[in-house]
């Protein structure tokens, strides 16, 4: 019987471990693999076949959000100062900086691919080609996002960002700055509970493991299940439907969330 093996990059760093269970998988196939992570001393979760699995899936609208607020004329420092005040191990733009331009481009244009005319386009998406096809990868090629200087020493906000979107934004006082976080964990945290809605992860304690050890998701809130509970899913859902007026669909609860806040 198959089973999906996942590791996250840096595979020496990262701890979490994504099973990825198809229909036929056995359980001792299940088993086996469990019992193999352990071995290697990483932290297994299980989860069920589906676009991005579970992880993957939660972390891209965290940059994705990123691309919003760039597009929407906030200052890239305003996005990454706020992205690193939600305890995110990065600001957004800083991220896809480290995971490198070249492949989040690759991961879009096989995704819109995919799903055809189902796909809504992420705002700065052509942009970010763009930086691509110039040759700025992220770190890895010195130069995204943020310019590297190869003697080491800090990086800098790359000037170029300003002409592919004005900057309009480069104040934010509290309670913008609280907006800004909440619209970076939310996207995040509804993203998660469609996951359970799907089943593409069935078990709350693994959602949670998995969302800190898997993409560094704000250790301070337990998790990401975590974080709805704290909340109180009729509140959650309050500020997702006020935010989807705001911004969009992306923050729109599934059904899963208003019969949590219903009972």
């Amino acid at each position: 019987a198959f089973i999906g093996i996942h590791f996250f990059s840096p595979v020496d760093k990262m701890m979490l471990v994504e099973l990825i269970v198809g229909h036929e998988t056995s359980d001792e196939t299940l088993a086996k693999a469990i019992d193999y992570v352990l071995k290697i001393k990483k932290t297994p979760i299980v989860v069920n076949d589906s676009r991005y699995f579970y992880a993957n899936r939660c972390f891209i609208p965290f940059t994705a959000e990123g691309l919003h607020l760039w597009a929407e004329g906030y200052s890239p420092a305003i996005i990454d100062n706020v992205g690193r005040m939600t305890g995110m191990p990065r600001g957004p733009l800083e991220m896809m900086d480290d995971v490198a331009l070249d492949l989040l481009v690759k991961i879009t244009s096989e995704t819109a691919k995919a799903e055809g005319d189902a796909y809504v386009p992420i705002p700065g998406e052509k942009e970010v080609a763009g930086m691509v096809a110039n040759g700025r990868l992220g770190r890895k090629s010195n130069s995204g996002f943020y310019d590297y200087p190869a003697a080491g020493g800090n990086k800098t906000i790359w000037p170029g960002l300003a002409e592919l979107f004005p900057v309009t934004v480069t104040e934010a006082d509290p309670p913008l700055v609280e907006e800004l976080k909440k619209r970076m964990l939310y996207v995040q945290a509804v993203t998660a509970a469609r996951c359970f809605e799907e089943g593409v992860i069935t078990d709350p304690r693994e959602a949670d493991v998995g969302s800190i050890l898997g993409w560094g998701f704000a250790p301070w809130s337990g998790g990401i299940v975590s974080l709805i509970d704290a909340i109180g899913a009729a509140k959650f859902v309050a500020e997702l439907d006020r935010m989807t007026k705001l911004y969009g669909e992306r923050f729109a609860p599934p059904q899963l969330l208003r019969d949590m806040a219903a009972k």
